[in-house]
C-alpha cells in the first residue's frame, strides 16, 4: 500500500505539479467552452474539471490519466437542460455516476478487450482530427497578430527543450503560456483572450442536492440521459485509458476506473457541476509536461480552482493563441503517423476498419458511435475470416460408407459452409463424421449438425459421430435434436 503511494504520489513531485498547472491552464477554455455547448453558465463547466480532477486522483485507475469536462458529453447535455433546466441536469449527473459505479462492479470495463487495436489506432487519429479543428474558429478571421503568436507558442513549445538544463526542468507548454501572456501584456496587443471566453466565477463551489422532485417522473426524465452519458463516458476514458497505458508501459484496472468515473460524477453533480469523463487532449498535455502520477491529476484541479476564483484577473489575459498552439501540438502528438505507413502492409480489412472509426467519429463527432462502428467491423471481418478457415475433408467412399473430418471452428458464421460441404446425394451405407479437429461454439452450429445428421438418415445413411471434445459433446447434447427421436418427428414433421 506505502509502495503504490510512493509511487503514484510522491516519486515525481516536481513534474507533476509542474504538469498540473498546464492542465489547469489547458482546461479552462475548454471548460468554458464545454458549458456554452451544453447551454449552461460557465462556472458548471469549471466546477466540474476541478471536482472531477481532484476526486479521480484518488478513486481511478489510472495515474497520469486526466478527467473533467468534456465535450462528447455536453453534446448529450443540451436537450435536457434546454427542456428541463439545470437542476435536472445536475440529477442526471448524479445518475450517470451511480450508474458508472454499477459499471464497475459488474465488471463492464473487461469489453476492452473486445476493442481491436485497429479501433484504438482509429479513436486516437479522429480525437487528434477533432482537436486540431476545435482550434480553428480561433484562427478564423482573424489579424496577422494571432497567426504570429501562435507560430511563436509552437516554436518555444518544440524548440525550449533543446535548451541546456532549464529545457528539461520546465515544461515547454507552461514556458509557451507564461511568455506569451508577458509578451500581449507589455505591448498591449490586441489580441482574443481567456477573458473573452466568458465570465470566470469568484466563488469555492458548495454542496447541494439537485433542486428536483424525488419521484418516478423525474427519474424518467433523466434516465435515457443519463445512460448516454454513462456510456460515453466510460467508453472514452476506457479509450483514454489505453492510450495512457501504452505512452507510460503500464496497465491500469479498467473495472476500478468504472468506479472512480463514477464516484467523481457523483461529486460534480452534488458541488453544481456538470458530468465529464477522461479526456485525452489534457491527458496528453499531462502526459508530454511530465506529469506521471495522481499528484497531476489532483494539482490540476486544485490549480484550477484557485486560478478561475483568486487570479481571475490575471488569467483572463492568457491569450487564446497560446493554449490554441498547445492543442495544436497535442494534435499532431495524438495522431499515429505510423498508421498511415503501416497502412500498406496492413490487411485490407485493418485499414478498412481504421479508417472507419476516423470517418465516424469525424462526421458525428460521437466517439460512442464511432467505436461502435469499428468494434463491429472489426468482428464481423473476424468472423469472417475464422469462417473461411474452416475446411472439411472427404475420404472416398469404400464399401458403401464415406468419411468426413471436420477442421476448424464451426459458428454461425461458418454453419451454411459446414452443412453444404456434405453430399447428400450419394447413396451410402454409412457416413462418419470426425470431429476430432473442430469445435463447436452455438447453437446454429448444433443445428448445422442437427441438419446434416437427420438428412443423411432421411436418405436411409447411417450417421456415426467420433471425437466430439468435452465442451462440443456438452453443447450438442444440451442443444442437439438428432439423437431425440420426437423432436426428429416434430422437425421433419415441421418441413
Amino acid at each position: 500500500m506505502f509502495k503504490n503511494f510512493k509511487i503514484d504520489w510522491i516519486s515525481n513531485i516536481r513534474g507533476d505539479m509542474l504538469a498540473g498547472i498546464v492542465v489547469a491552464l489547458a482546461l479552462i477554455p475548454e471548460a468554458i467552452a464545454f458549458s456554452i455547448i451544453a447551454g449552461v453558465d460557465p462556472k458548471v463547466g469549471l466546477y466540474a474539471s476541478f471536482s472531477i480532477s481532484v476526486v479521480i486522483a484518488f478513486t481511478g485507475a489510472r495515474p497520469g490519466m486526466i478527467s473533467a469536462a468534456t465535450g462528447a458529453m455536453a453534446l448529450l447535455m443540451v436537450t435536457l437542460v434546454k427542456e428541463h433546466g439545470l437542476q435536472y441536469l445536475l440529477a442526471a449527473t448524479v445518475l450517470t455516476g451511480l450508474l458508472q459505479i454499477l459499471a464497475g462492479y459488474l465488471k463492464l470495463g473487461d469489453l476492452m478487450r473486445f476493442v481491436s487495436r485497429s479501433v484504438v489506432t482509429g479513436f486516437v487519429n479522429a480525437l487528434a482530427i477533432l482537436i486540431f479543428m476545435a482550434q480553428l474558429p480561433e484562427l478564423s478571421n482573424v489579424t496577422w497578430h494571432v497567426y504570429a503568436m501562435t507560430l511563436a507558442g509552437l516554436a518555444i513549445i518544440y524548440l525550449f527543450p533543446y535548451l541546456p538544463i532549464i529545457g528539461k526542468v520546465v515544461p515547454s507548454p507552461l514556458v509557451c503560456i507564461v511568455g506569451l501572456t508577458a509578451f500581449t501584456m507589455m505591448f498591449d496587443v490586441d489580441i482574443r483572450t481567456v477573458g473573452d471566453m466568458g465570465d470566470l466565477p469568484d466563488t469555492l463551489p458548495i454542496f447541494l442536492w439537485p433542486d428536483v422532485p424525488l419521484n418516478l417522473d423525474t427519474l424518467l426524465i433523466v434516465l435515457p440521459y443519463s445512460l448516454g452519458l454513462a456510456v460515453v463516458g466510460l467508453l472514452e476514458s476506457m479509450m483514454t485509458a489505453t492510450i495512457v497505458d501504452d505512452l507510460t508501459d503500464t496497465c491500469s484496472d479498467k473495472n476500478r476506473e468504472c468506479k472512480g468515473q463514477g464516484l467523481a460524477n457523483i461529486s460534480t453533480g452534488l458541488l453544481g457541476g456538470m458530468a465529464g469523463c477522461a479526456m485525452i487532449g489534457q491527458s496528453m498535455i499531462n502526459i508530454k509536461s511530465g506529469g506521471r502520477g495522481r499528484l497531476s491529476s489532483f494539482s490540476a484541479g486544485i490549480f484550477l480552482l484557485i486560478m478561475v476564483v483568486f487570479l481571475g484577473p490575471w488569467l483572463k489575459q492568457i491569450p487564446m493563441a497560446a493554449l490554441v498552439a498547445i492543442m495544436i501540438m497535442v494534435a499532431i502528438g495524438t495522431f499515429s503517423w505510423r498508421s498511415i505507413i503501416d497502412m500498406k502492409k496492413h490487411p485490407l480489412s485493418t485499414n478498412i476498419v481504421m479508417l472507419s472509426t476516423v470517418v465516424v467519429v469525424v462526421a458525428t463527432h460521437n466517439l460512442a458511435i464511432g467505436v461502435l462502428v469499428g468494434v463491429l467491423l472489426a468482428s464481423l471481418f473476424f468472423a469472417n475470416k475464422i469462417s473461411r478457415m474452416m475446411v472439411i475433408k472427404r475420404n472416398n467412399a469404400k464399401n458403401d460408407s464415406c468419411e468426413y473430418r471436420v477442421i476448424g471452428q464451426v459458428f454461425f458464421a461458418s454453419a451454411d459452409k459446414f452443412i453444404d460441404s456434405f453430399d447428400f446425394k450419394q447413396v451410402l451405407e454409412s457416413v462418419t463424421i470426425d470431429l476430432s479437429a473442430t469445435h463447436f461454439w452455438d447453437v446454429t452450429a448444433v443445428s448445422a449438425l442437427d441438419k446434416v445428421v437427420i438428412k443423411f438418415r432421411r436418405e436411409g445413411t447411417q450417421v456415426n459421430l467420433i471425437g466430439m471434445n468435452q465442451a462440443t459433446r456438452t453443447i450438442v447434447d444440451k442443444f442437439g435434436v438428432h439423437d431425440k427421436p420426437e423432436e426428429v418427428e416434430r422437425l421433419l414433421a415441421g418441413h
